[in-house]
């Protein structure tokens, strides 16, 4: 469970910075002007014209403090760096609506400049009260054992036993450690501050399945740095979340996110560029496109229906069992391109295959057997963009052929996706599928999925 629950966090602290925002108007209006903590020389102007700046507000602070990295998903943060970054960003933020102001304003009327201060001043209260209102009520949540994310420390010395002390001191991060791994034979089936040694580290695997772990910390010495390189790879495969601690800095990577607990600095090893605001902004573009596009065409629905059901007059809809975001299976839905009794044949669908009907060959060229996808689109199952989802038996094989495979697991699996526009479809190279998906997920931008829809369209017109 990586990315499902990494948004609630986001989400909220979102809707919070907007009410927050779009309150700080009428507080800072009844400061300057009915406080009168600074005397009035001008008069009292109509609430009206402070009215417009709401809007304007609204656009221009959860821009400003995405930017300053305020929508980056996490649950261990610095306080003192969190509000460092407010300050900037409420700063930067009230500069950016003092220059609007002064463009966008009712003809031979001024703002107040006591109100920008009071709206400055105001908003960095408001903002803060509503963030520790959001992580007040989130760490009680957890304190109480709910909304947990369970962890596995790899490594019983001295690194990791401190970083058990710290999350068991901050309970409002909420975080379970189920136990460690070490290697160590004198260890084996002890354990520190009622945390168990669970076994080895050659049963890594074995122990994040069985215990339903979400998080593998890695602190384990610079003396073992080949044996923690092994662990990185394997522990990647698993679709867990896999940090490090500060010995191995050595293994940073660009991508990777640092955190801070208690002064012990983890660095995230599986961050990628879609998390955070930009899961978020995705999800939205997924719900508003898939809408789109099913009224668009929903009247070709019954059409295509009545042509599959005079082939063999069994049902329009196929369904069947895909892996998708988490590794977690969900019902797949298409257009039937196939006879009934395809489903017997377990195999990839070939060029020329005899499965396939006059009008499910028509469908599967134009892409219109994946239209009923868009259902799937709206219920989260998948995005317009990504990885496509293959089957349970498949995944399972390729995961054992191509230990990056699993990866592709990391985002929502697409309707269409880098790997399909480049060529690759059907009985093509996994090989090759892999790597366009994996440079997908490590290369994703808005940019990039709106060239592959555009891609998608074009190509589905030829």
């Amino acid at each position: 469970m990586i990315e499902r629950r990494r948004q609630i966090q986001v989400t909220l602290h979102l809707i919070g910075d907007i009410a927050a925002t779009a309150l700080t108007v009428p507080v800072a209006y009844w400061l300057r002007f009915h406080l009168e903590i600074v005397a009035i020389t001008k008069g009292v102007p109509d609430w009206e014209h402070y009215l417009i700046l709401v809007p304007m507000a609204l656009v221009i602070w959860p821009a400003v403090f995405y930017f300053q990295g305020l929508y980056q998903r996490r649950r261990i943060r610095s306080r003192a760096d969190e509000l460092i970054r407010i300050v900037t960003a409420v700063l930067f933020a009230t500069a950016l609506l003092i220059a609007g102001a002064s463009f966008y304003r009712p003809p031979d009327f001024t703002y107040s400049r006591i109100f920008l201060v009071f709206f400055g001043l105001c908003n960095f209260v408001l903002v803060i009260s509503f963030r520790g209102f959001i992580s007040g009520v989130l760490g009680r949540i957890r304190r109480s054992g709910r909304n947990l994310r369970t962890v596995l420390v790899v490594g019983a010395g001295e690194l990791g036993r401190k970083v058990v002390d710290g999350l068991q001191a901050h309970r409002e991060y909420g975080f379970k450690v189920v136990g460690y791994l070490d290697d160590d034979p004198g260890l084996k089936e002890k354990g520190f501050h009622g945390v168990p040694v669970l076994g080895a580290t050659a049963e890594l695997e074995q122990v994040v399945r069985t215990e339903s772990v979400d998080q593998v910390i890695l602190a384990l010495p610079n003396s073992a740095h080949n044996r923690t390189n092994q662990l990185i790879r394997r522990a990647g495969q698993l679709l867990v979340v896999v940090k490090v601690v500060p010995d191995l800095v050595h293994f940073f990577v660009a991508t990777g996110g640092v955190e801070e607990l208690d002064g012990i600095p983890m660095i995230d090893l599986t961050r990628i560029p879609l998390h955070g605001w930009h899961q978020v902004v995705k999800r939205l573009f997924d719900i508003v496109g898939a809408t789109a596009l099913l009224l668009v065409t929903a009247p070709l629905f019954p059409w295509v229906a009545w042509r599959i059901k005079r082939i063999d007059g069994g049902p329009a809809f196929f369904s069947q069992v895909r892996t998708g975001l988490d590794g977690r299976s969900f019902n797949l839905y298409k257009f039937r391109s196939m006879r009934i009794t395809a489903e017997d044949d377990r195999t990839w669908t070939r060029n020329d295959d005899d499965r396939v009907t006059p009008i499910g060959d028509f469908l599967r060229r134009t892409n219109l057997d994946e239209l009923p996808q868009l259902y799937n689109v709206l219920r989260g199952d998948m995005s317009l963009v990504g990885p496509r989802p293959e089957q349970p038996e498949f995944v399972e094989r390729f995961r054992a052929r191509y230990p990056e495979y699993n990866t592709r697991h990391r985002v929502r699996a697409g309707l269409t996706g880098w790997a399909q526009v480049n060529g690759l479809r059907g009985d093509t190279s996994i090989r090759q599928r892999v790597i366009h998906d994996l440079y997908y997920i490590e290369n994703w931008t808005f940019t990039l999925d709106l060239k592959i829809l555009m891609r998608t369209l074009w190509q589905a017109g030829k």
